[in-house]
């Protein structure tokens, strides 16, 4: 009888319960698109940093990364690929023979560091194609160099010129080389293009005597979000012969920045959640007011405060939950539509990210849990707020309420 009373109650003024369930379907809707598009810009982000070099996961021999030297480098055998590329999630890997080597360009020579890669994987993880802007790319049988531009300016080189490299090979022998420069590629982050050089890895293995030898293994995933089940999936199927290091690990500047911006995000959210419940307050506030005559005359006729309590309470659930039902059914081609056409930036703006080596996209991340989540606290807090009017009807004096 309370939920027949409840539901007829809510369609004798149209108006008044449309503009609640409204308050609360937009509320739901700003919080679901707000989160959406924080949780992508942010997964963008690491996407966009991780493919500057280090990748989501790299794979060395146990103890390379406190002393990165040729000694701490592994054999790479079609077995360890293959446990590798078996792990799910897993979209590529890529072998790298990295160390350190002076660059010499006539008569001036500055500290570099040679990435041996196979190219056509390298690309795969790191787009290393697309940030060439001048020559070709490397094939894996050349015995050419890859160039980042700030290291040529500083050399005084370009493409066609030659480049000699210099340096301390495996297990102690000497590394020399000469190579002719195939291509220049730039990199947002100017440490990385003052100091890197790409050598086909055969190549790079003959320069430093090292051959089949790698330094590391650099994966790709198909979601960030599946990091944490490769890695340990990984520990589990290589032993402890291997360090398994996520990017956080290797880049935890990265990550402290990510998080401080994470945690201001929070407080934006904190601040839309106060905003949102003011919103749905201050129509509870309306539809208490307007209803105040009608709920004196009830009780003065004998109905116990109790179940007008409880008629107020169904109704302001039964709002809720078709006002944020709404809102899903509204969300849910909105974010995915976002999620498939990202918000582009163009102009200025565009060629600023660009510059940075970032995508000039705002897009959103397409989660159910991020939409059921958001859709749970604004719920939480329109059912939190419902109390006003219950407590209004404990408090209210009949007489004074059947007053005009």
């Amino acid at each position: 009888m309370l939920f027949k009373l409840a539901w007829r109650n809510l369609w004798r003024n149209r108006s008044r319960t449309l503009i609640t369930m409204a308050s609360v379907f937009f509320a739901v809707l700003l919080a679901i698109f707000t989160m959406s598009l924080q949780k992508g810009v942010w997964d963008n982000l690491t996407k966009n940093v991780v493919s500057f070099y280090s990748g989501y996961v790299q794979i060395h021999l146990n103890g390379y990364w406190n002393e990165q030297i040729l000694d701490n480098s592994f054999a790479f055998t079609d077995s360890l690929n293959q446990a590798i590329l078996q792990q799910p999630h897993i979209t590529a890997a890529t072998p790298r023979l990295e160390s350190f080597a002076l660059a010499s360009g006539g008569q001036i020579t500055k500290g570099s560091m040679v990435a041996g890669i196979d190219p056509e994987k390298e690309h795969i993880v790191t787009a290393l194609k697309n940030k060439l802007t001048r020559g070709s790319f490397l094939q894996l049988n050349d015995q050419t160099v890859l160039l980042a531009e700030g290291l040529a300016k500083k050399l005084q080189l370009d493409v066609h010129d030659t480049v000699v490299l210099l340096g301390q090979g495996y297990h102690g022998s000497t590394a020399a080389g000469k190579y002719s420069i195939k291509g220049l590629v730039k990199f947002a982050s100017p440490e990385i293009n003052e100091t890197m050089v790409y050598l086909p890895l055969p190549e790079a293995q003959n320069l430093y005597s090292a051959p089949n030898m790698l330094t590391s293994v650099v994966i790709s995933l198909d979601n960030p979000q599946n990091l944490n089940a490769v890695v340990g999936n990984l520990k589990k199927a290589l032993g402890s012969r291997y360090e398994i290091m996520p990017w956080q690990e290797m880049m935890p500047e990265i990550e402290q920045l990510i998080k401080t911006k994470e945690g201001s995000a929070q407080i934006i959210l904190a601040v839309l959640y106060l905003l949102v419940s003011f919103g749905i307050f201050g129509t509870l506030l309306m539809m208490t007011a307007e209803r105040r005559y009608e709920f004196g005359m009830l009780m003065a006729i004998g109905m116990k405060r109790r179940r007008l309590a409880g008629v107020v309470f169904i109704e302001s659930m039964l709002v809720t939950i078709t006002g944020c039902m709404a809102a899903v059914l509204a969300g849910i081609p909105l974010v995915n539509y976002l999620h498939q056409h990202p918000i582009r930036f163009t102009g200025q703006m565009a060629k600023v990210y660009e510059d940075f080596g970032f995508e000039p996209v705002l897009p959103a991340m397409f989660s159910m849990e991020v939409i059921l989540t958001q859709t749970a606290i604004v719920s939480f807090i329109a059912l939190l707020l419902a109390l006003y009017p219950l407590l209004h009807v404990y408090r209210l004096n009949e007489t004074e309420a059947m007053k005009r």
